[in-house]
Order: C-alpha cells, then structure tokens, then sequence
C-alpha cells in the first residue's frame, strides 16, 4: 500500500481556516454582499461562499488569529446582513436541521388549498356570468377571506428575502413577486371596498404555490450537499489506544496523539492515525485508498492509513501522521476543493433574474410615470396601470422554467429507480463529452463469484465451506454461497477452528488437518503460477494435493451495452480503477474500453479528470467507492449506484438502486430532454413577454387579463414541461437486436 502526498484543502497553502454554515441564501447577489462585508475586515484575508452548499470558507488574516472572537464576529457580521450563520461542525444533522424545509411544506399545503378555494368564487366570474353587485361583492370577500390570511403565511419565505435584498440595496427575484402579490392584494381589497373594478386574489396565490415547489427542492438539495462532509468526517475515530514505554495499553483521545507513538488496533476496530505497523500480522480493509471489497494482507513495516478498517488480527502501528494530515483528511481536502470549484457555475435562471428583476421594477415605475404625466385618467388608473405590468411581467413563467422541469424529470428519474439529489445536476449531465467508470461495484457487481466450482470434486467444496463458514472474508462467503447454490452440504469439524490472520483457516476433520487460505499457508509450490486476472483461495487436506479455487468480479449484465451506448454516441469513455493494471486491462477489453487506467490512487483520478477538465472537457463520473468521492465531487457531474458508500452517495448529483447500469444511460436522456425543455420554456416566457407587455403598458389589459396571462402563461410552460413523459428510453435490447 502507498500514501497519497499531502495537499491543503484550500487553495494548497497551509493557512488558519474555519468553515461556517450560512443559511437563507437564494441568489447570486447574496454571495457578493457576504463575501464583500467579511473581506473588508482586517482579521479576514479571504472569504469565500458556496451557494450550493450553503458552506463560508473563511481564512485568517495571520498565523495565530483568536479563532474564538473571530468566529463570534463572522457570526455576529453574517446577523448584521440577516442571515442566520453557524460553525460548519456544529451544524445539525439532515433530519434536525430540515425545519426550513418543514416550514416551505407548510407554506405551499396553505397556498394550494387557499389557490383551489378561491378558484371555486372565481369560475362564475371568469365564465361571464351575470350576477348582482351583491353576490358578486360576497364572492370577492369571501375569496379576501381566503387570500390574506393564507398569501400573508405562505408568502413569509419571498417577503423575508425581498426585504432583507431591499435593505442590503439589491434587488433579487423575490423583490417582484413580493411586490406583484402585495400590490395585486393590496388592490383587490380597495375593489373590493370600493365594488368596483376586478380583483386578483387567486392569481397572487397561485403565484405563490408555484414558487414554493422550486424553493423545496432547492432546499432539499442543499441539504443532501451538506451532509457530506459529515459522513466523511465519521471516518474519524474520536479514540485510541496506545502502547506506553512499559508495553500496557491505555486509551486516549485523537488529539494526544503525537508522531512516533504506537497505537493497537484490535480486530472490527478502524485505524485513527496513519502509520507503520510494527508489531502483529492481519487483514486490512482499504476501500478508503482503492475502493477494492477484498482486503489487503498487512503485516511488519507495511503502511496503514487513518479510516481504514482492520479485520483479523491485532496491529501496532507507529504513528506517522496525525489527524490533519492524514490520507482521510487528504480525501477531506480534495472533496472541499471540488466543492469550491463547483461554486462557480451559476444557473441560466439566476443570471436571467440579474437583468429580469431590475428590469420589472423599471417597466412599472415607467408606465406609472407615463400614465401620470400624459394622459388625465388619474393615480388610480395609472397605478392599475402599473400594476398591470407588475403583474403581466411577473417572473413566474421564468421562476417555474427550470423547477416545473426538474420535479417532472425527478418523477420519471424515480420511476426508472434514480434518485435526484442536485436540481442543477439534469443541466449538467445534458452537457457531458466524456463518461468515467470506475470497476468494482460500478461496472461489475462489487460481489467476487467461484469461477471454478463445476470443476471441483464436490467434497473438496464441502471441505472448504466448512471452514470458510467460521469468516467473514468476501471469498470465503462466495463459498458459502457456491455450496447453498449446489445444494451441498458442509462438514461438521472435529477440533476448534483457528484462523491466523492475514493467512487463513485450519482445522480438524475426520482426524485430518485442513487449511484454507493463501498459497503459503497450504503449502503450494512456488513452481504452481499465479493467474492474476482471478482472486485465489486454496484448500489442503492432509497429504493430499492442493486444490485451487479462483474467484472473479464479474461485470454487471448490461455493462456491454452501457459502454456500447455512449461510444456509438460520439462520447469518450474511460475507466479508472484502484484495482490491479492486469485486472482492469481484461475488464477494458471485455467491454471495449481502449483508455484505462488502474491502480488509481482518489488523487491519481482526481489528476487525470483535471487534465481532461483543462481540454475543455466535461466529464460524467460513475463510481461507488469511498474512494471515488472526491472524483465525483471533482467531476462536471455524478452518479452513484444505492449500494456506495454513504459517503459517494452523497457526493454524488444521481442515486441508481437498480442492479443494472441502464439507469445511467437513462438518467442522461432525460436530462438531455430536460435541457432542451428549460430552453424551450425560457423561450415561451420570453415571447409571452415580448406580446403581452407592450399591450399592458398601453392600459389595453386590465390587471384580470393580466393576471389570467400570467397565469396561462405558467401553464404553458408547465404543459411544455410534461412533454417529457413522452420521450422514449433505452433499453439494453436496443443494442443487443443489432
């Protein structure tokens, strides 16, 4: 086993940093005025804001700044400005931390049963039928009675941002539909004083129903990209016990540590620090470093590293490296870093919202002025008028162009078994020109299979699964499980089972020694060769001859066709494995990948995805390994088949539970339709703005026919959405039919 060099997780200069939580974020503008105000401050060098993630990387101005008074000022500053800031480790779990998410549930269940009440007093009038001034007044309070208390509730989450952008002198797209809901609001209850005139109450809280569905499931991804460093951060033991000069053993707590002690690790236990074992031979579990299920034979001088698992026997390791430093921080480090480069992209809907809010305010104000100032019909009709246009050209065919798509792609990504955990992630994965794969458990089921067994006497495969019974190796459960498909029967031993670790098992039977486990340990000739593309277990029964049995990760049933998919459509197609060179290489060819690359160490993958990321490339990576989660952070996007560590899980954009790679090929389709879908939206909103403002600043539409507009205008774009439905899917049969 190798070590990884050290790299920094911000900016790879050795700087005092702190991490912080920052939450009400909902724009760019935002960003700036957090990162603006702190970086004015003199115990500050530099700041920078994940939107995404919702994380402040805060770095200190000198090397040994008071870390206390300065996180109470960041979070006292982040008060100032009206967000509500806390330190990143002392940041809740997903489930205590969703009352937000709770609330906008809330909110939108308010708007939608309050939107279907009102409609029930507004079809009579949208019909045209003739009532009196009396009931049609009834209709108008009894819908007021509805609308206020519910768009006073449910409007809470647009009227907090807006107010808090008014005050920090910047405009974001809350600050319309505030606007738009209040003034409509505010109107339709002086009409309805008055009895005069249309009034708009279902239109302001329809508005509102919409938009709270986008605000949820942006809520629910940036709780998703939160938990990830946490799940990271539980690789790290809080404990460990170490070996003092007289040889007892004491337990001590992580930061106590210091180089050149010796720590013991027992059996089940995970290694804290990185090291050299110096004492104990034993089987270690290093899918942290490879992402490989088999373990790993480590024994005198042989390096370990913090977070991975010990198994069999018990280890004393010299410490080499504290935690800070270690290869799981080293993970730690490159995940943040990916993470921070994933700020920069912003969505098509945010930098539109740049131009389109501003630009809201201005028609309006405009129109107002121009009514007031060249015709005689009053403040009343001109601010009518300028409401009108308020209304007409509220954002909320913009608002919905990307969400309305998203929650219908995410329907059909479920049906299909894949799970959505980055909204943006359907924009990216429309984008990709090059797919990554990682092997075991990606490509192949990640579950090592007897490839000999029908080959094998039956009574040596009983011998063997009597033994491998007593351990939970991964090859010795493929036995196990060779034996129950064959429907035989294991032996009872005569003498206690013993296993040496990192060797194998021996026992008696029928007054006979039998041992299985590595070469050395049954006895096998040096002059036997090793097949390295299979994973071997032997048997030794007394004096006979030894008997082999060899074990295989076999691919996934459709991989060949998955593979074969993305390269008839022009895609570049990969594969980067922690395994051994000859073992990817017989992978590679069996499904007709020419660029491979094996023995990849979580930096080698992470190098050779920036080299492709600096050709301009955008790449899709495929992995479930821990090891995997900082290409999967560092790749343009990601997905994760359900049976990843929690952590790729996490740090992936897609979850596949399927058994099958198809998801992946499907999950690209339906983003690719989905990007062609926002666009198409994008482009409805913008021509049904293009016809219906000229006509309402003209005072040819009143505020009702604006508001029905507005309204048709979201059920266009929803329409549109829904044609995603209806876009067909791949299945391996496609490929296999030519």
């Amino acid at each position: 086993m190798t070590s990884l060099d050290s790299r920094n997780a911000f900016e790879g200069s050795a700087v005092p940093l702190e991490h912080f939580v920052v939450e009400g974020l909902h724009c760019p503008s935002c960003i700036r005025e957090i990162e603006g105000t702190l970086q004015k401050k003199p115990i500050i060098k530099n700041a920078r804001l994940n939107l995404t993630t919702q994380r402040l990387a805060v770095e200190w101005a000198g090397n040994n700044p008071d870390t206390t008074a300065n996180n109470d000022e960041v979070i006292d500053t982040l008060k100032e400005l009206g967000f509500k800031g806390y330190m990143f480790k002392d940041s809740p779990s997903e489930a205590s931390d969703d009352k937000e998410g709770r609330w906008l549930l809330i909110c939108m269940a308010i708007a939608g049963f309050a939107m279907m009440n009102i409609m029930l007093f507004s079809v009579s009038e949208w019909a045209g039928t003739d009532m009196g001034h009396e009931t049609r007044g009834f209709f108008h309070w009894m819908s007021a009675l509805i609308a206020l208390p519910a768009a006073a509730i449910a409007g809470m989450p647009f009227y907090k941002s807006a107010w808090g952008a008014v005050k920090a002198r910047r405009l974001n797209m809350d600050v319309p539909i505030s606007l738009a809901v209040i003034l409509s609001l505010g109107l339709s209850v002086m009409q309805t004083i008055m009895r005069t005139g249309d009034t708009y109450y279902d239109a302001a809280v329809m508005l509102l129903f919409f938009l709270l569905i986008g605000r949820y499931l942006d809520r629910k991804m940036r709780n998703h990209a939160r938990a990830t460093a946490h799940n990271l951060m539980s690789y790290r033991p809080g404990k460990a016990t170490i070996v003092t000069k007289t040889g007892e053993s004491e337990s001590c707590v992580i930061d106590m540590l210091r180089p050149g002690m010796v720590v013991r690790v027992a059996p089940g236990e995970r290694i804290p620090v990185d090291g050299v074992i110096i004492r104990g031979i034993s089987e270690v579990d290093t899918s942290l470093v490879t992402g490989e299920t088999l373990p790993v034979s480590a024994g005198l001088d042989d390096k370990v590293f913090a977070g991975t698992i010990n198994i069999s026997g018990v280890l004393d390791i010299r410490i080499t490296a504290l935690s800070g430093k270690t290869l799981l921080d080293e993970i730690i480090g490159l995940m943040e870093i990916a993470e921070q480069g994933r700020a920069k992209y912003v969505r098509l809907a945010d930098r539109a919202a740049q131009i389109y809010a501003p630009a809201v305010h201005l028609l309006a104000l405009l129109t107002f002025i121009g009514w007031m100032g060249f015709s005689d019909v009053g403040w009343q009709q001109s601010l009518i008028t300028a409401i009108a246009v308020l209304i007409i050209t509220c954002p909320c065919a913009l608002g919905l162009a990307v969400p309305v798509v998203q929650v219908i792609a995410a329907s059909r990504l479920f049906k299909n078994g894949i799970l959505v955990k980055a909204p943006d992630g359907l924009e990216r994965l429309a984008e990709i020109d090059v797919v990554a794969f990682d092997k075991t458990g990606t490509l192949t089921r990640g579950q090592p299979e007897i490839t000999n067994g029908d080959s094998l006497d039956p009574a040596m495969l009983a011998l063997a699964a009597s033994l491998a019974k007593a351990s939970s190796h991964p090859l010795c459960r493929a036995l196990i499980v060779a034996c129950l498909e064959r429907d035989i029967s294991t032996v009872a031993t005569s003498s206690p089972l013993h296993e040496e670790p990192g060797m194998g098992l021996k026992a008696t039977i029928n007054g006979t020694e039998v041992r299985l486990g590595n070469r050395d340990w049954c006895h096998v000739s040096t002059d036997v060769q090793h097949n390295n593309r299979f994973s071997e277990l032997w048997l030794k029964a007394g004096d006979q001859e030894p008997a082999l049995f060899t074990f295989q990760d076999r691919l996934r049933k459709d991989a060949v066709q998955v593979v074969n998919w993305f390269q008839k459509k022009g895609f570049e197609v990969l594969l980067l494995s922690g395994d051994r060179l000859d073992v990817v290489k017989d992978v590679a060819e069996e499904l007709g990948i020419t660029n491979y690359h094996g023995g990849a160490k979580p930096q080698d993958k992470i190098d050779r995805l920036e080299e492709l990321k600096a050709q301009g490339k955008k790449i899709l990576m495929v992995g479930d390994g821990l090891n995997d989660a900082p290409a999967l952070s560092a790749a343009y996007v990601s997905i994760s088949p359900s049976t990843a560590a929690d952590v790729s899980q996490n740090a992936a954009d897609f979850i596949f539970q399927s058994q099958t790679l198809s998801s992946v090929v499907r999950a690209y389709q339906i983003s690719k339709s989905s990007r062609k879908l926002v666009f198409s939206n994008f482009g409805l909103a913008a021509l049904y703005n293009l016809i219906a403002i000229p006509f309402a600043a003209a005072g040819f539409l009143t505020p009702l026919i604006c508001a029905l507009a507005m309204s048709g205008s979201s059920m266009v774009v929803t329409a549109n959405a829904f044609r995603l439905n209806l876009i067909p899917l791949f299945s391996p049969k496609e490929i296999r039919s030519k």
